[in-house]
């Protein structure tokens, strides 16, 4: 009987591993994961379709990981159902495993909307290495390619399949791309570098019915959108985001919102079971809530507080926030917090755009803290931005610095600097 076991061997469950035998050399551990090989970095999955890296290096972890780690790695394996009163995961093949202590890191699953025809050869999803590799074959044999959403997701689909010579169509429903990181300032500015790239952007609309093609009905053709005009393609990549994958636990008697419900270490409301990642709603220090934040570098570092908490040493997560660094067609952005705040009268914003340079910064205050951040094209100084945010440090001294091109420590008051250089 396993001391530990880990459903899902993503960033959490790795860094839930490593946290238990941080603490723990000699319980056992076992990982189920349906993938037969899941320790590789799933912000990496774009690089992988566009041809710029191989598999191997999208591995975050060595081949022998778990071998070195000492864990029972029941690759390829699917849990099915969770017995919380006799602890005990069941899996596909009808074996049973009892567990002392259980994490559940089952991560997130595309958002797919019910669109007709959307059963057709020639669908994707884009989360997972086998959805990357699927699509890489198809794109051997096409030529136009429509991307449904306009997301983080959406927009790393649509610059993969640029740097493989396609035409690509992006579709989103909202008015602006990338509407959950960015302003529309923000977004201008990467929706005017995308269309220079050669992505043609259609927003306000969505995709209605999926057509097939004049020799097979079967295989993508096109698709219509909202507004009845069709768009002609060889393949649709559905990249409208993920939602957490409950589905294990739904109708137990675990507790869940959105996600499954857990407190700052990561324990649910059962005894001995935890959950961390894409599946859990975790504390947001800038919302000042528990809600889910899919992000890799989180569900990695609540991995490791549920892990050393499993194995008995207390730790507490220090929340994270929504927050993304990233680099699309060139331009890098940075974008953390509240960045389009709903009402307006109770914040303040600091703002500054040189709009032939495609630069834009943008700082959103309440009470003088910093909570929300833009960077687009400039991003040097979002690691004292974002330590100032993090540590809710009263700017007023200096916020009208905190957006002009020479901010940076210098600025910052010698006691806060003391504090920084410490941390």
């Amino acid at each position: 009987m396993p001391k530990y076991v880990i459903i899902g061997a993503s960033a959490a469950g790795i860094g839930a591993a490593e946290a238990i035998r941080d603490v723990d050399q000699v319980g056992t551990i076992a990982v189920i994961s349906e993938e037969l090989c899941p320790q590789y970095s799933r912000p990496m999955i774009s690089d992988f379709v566009s041809g710029e890296v191989s598999f191997l290096e999208m591995m975050c972890r060595e081949d022998d990981f778990w071998r070195k780690n000492d864990v029972q790695a029941l690759i390829g394996r699917k849990a099915m159902t969770i017995d919380f009163p006799k602890k005990r995961v069941m899996l596909d093949n009808g074996e049973g495993i009892i567990y002392e202590k259980l994490l559940i890191a089952t991560g997130g699953k595309p958002f797919s909307p019910s669109i007709e025809g959307a059963d057709k050869k020639g669908v994707f999803t884009f989360t997972t290495i086998s959805d990357a590799e699927r699509l890489a074959e198809k794109l051997e044999n096409s030529h136009s390619i429509v991307v449904i959403g306009a997301g983080l997701i959406g927009v790393s689909v649509a610059e993969a399949l640029v740097k493989r010579g396609l035409s690509v169509t992006l579709v989103e429903l909202q008015d602006k791309i990338l509407s959950l990181l960015l302003d529309a300032n923000g977004s201008d500015i990467m929706e005017d570098v995308m269309r220079r790239a050669g992505v043609t952007i259609v927003t306000g609309q969505s995709v209605q019915k999926i057509i097939g093609n004049p020799t097979d009905d079967q295989a993508v053709g096109g698709v219509v959108l909202t507004k009845g005009n069709q768009i002609a393609c060889d393949a649709v990549v559905v990249a409208i985001g993920v939602v957490p994958r409950t589905e294990l636990v739904t109708g137990t008697e675990l507790k869940l919102n959105r996600g499954i419900i857990v407190d700052n270490f990561m324990k649910t409301n059962l005894p001995d079971v935890y959950a961390s990642g894409d599946v859990a709603e975790t504390w947001d220090f800038t919302l000042n809530q528990n809600r889910t934040l899919p992000l890799w570098p989180l569900a990695m570092a609540q991995g490791k507080v549920a892990g050393h908490n499993m194995a008995g040493k207390k730790t507490e997560y220090e929340g994270g926030t929504s927050m993304s660094s990233l680099k699309y067609f060139g331009i890098p952005v940075v974008s953390i917090g509240i960045t389009n705040p709903r009402d307006q009268s109770t914040f303040e914003t600091l703002v500054k755009r040189e709009t032939e340079k495609n630069l834009y910064k943008k700082i959103v205050l309440k009470d003088n803290v910093i909570v929300g951040i833009i960077l687009v094209n400039d991003i040097e100084r979002a690691g004292t931005l974002f330590h100032l945010m993090k540590n809710h440090v009263n700017v007023k001294r200096f916020k009208q610095n905190l957006v002009s091109e020479a901010f940076g420590l210098a600025m910052v008051p010698a006691s806060l600097r003391k504090t920084m250089f410490s941390e």
